[in-house]
């Protein structure tokens, strides 16, 4: 799990989210994660539905919903700290599946490696007003500290753009995620490839 990791925004997007992820998959992206808070159920199972064939060869993770991803058969899903614990996840959605956790910290993060994350979120990195309960900024030197002792891949999110997208990954981020940055831009794609051009331009 490396590279740009696109997260669907319905308020933020200028395109809609399926105009976005159709453009995010045209680039090449290696991770779709539907997030979506203010969906009822029927409407947020629905537009997963269509998402889940348009990333019919992308890894296709649902935000929060476990049964949501049941439900489309998604790949996997994003759990916060207030989410289903991992475990009980894990359990429904079985060993192949992918679980990410989203850490503030580094207790959280060294918590998140033991339970059974296959990833985690560290959030925030810098100050973001896509998420208003995103919490205090970490900074790069969480993603550092927690690089020194988790082993598995680091996505960073939070106020990430085309000005500091390098100095996260110098600081030990596998991925990143920027939102605002992407997908209330008129052209997605050419936002997109700026970051994936970071990533190469750091041999990563």
């Amino acid at each position: 799990m490396k590279g740009y990791y696109f997260i669907t925004d319905s308020k933020l997007s200028l395109a809609g989210n399926f105009n976005d992820v159709t453009m995010a998959v045209a680039c090449g992206v290696g991770v779709v994660q539907y997030r979506n808070k203010n969906a009822k159920t029927r409407e947020m199972y629905e537009e997963a539905v269509r998402l889940r064939e348009i990333c019919r060869d992308t890894l296709f993770l649902i935000n929060d919903r476990v049964d949501i991803a049941l439900a489309v058969n998604a790949d996997g899903v994003h759990l916060g700290q207030s989410d289903m614990p991992c475990g009980v996840a894990r359990k429904l959605l079985g060993e192949e599946k992918i679980i990410g956790i989203t850490v503030h910290n580094l207790a959280e993060a060294v918590q998140a490696e033991s339970i059974g994350a296959d990833y985690l979120g560290v959030s925030p990195i810098f100050l973001t007003a896509t998420k208003p309960d995103a919490g205090k900024p970490a900074g790069i030197f969480l993603i550092e500290e927690i690089r020194a002792i988790v082993d598995i891949p680091l996505i960073a999110i939070g106020g990430i753009d085309h000005s500091n997208a390098m100095d996260v990954i110098r600081a030990g981020a596998d991925g990143l995620c920027a939102i605002s940055s992407v997908v209330a831009r008129e052209d997605v794609k050419a936002e997109i490839k700026k970051f994936q051009d970071s990533f190469r331009a750091l041999g990563k």
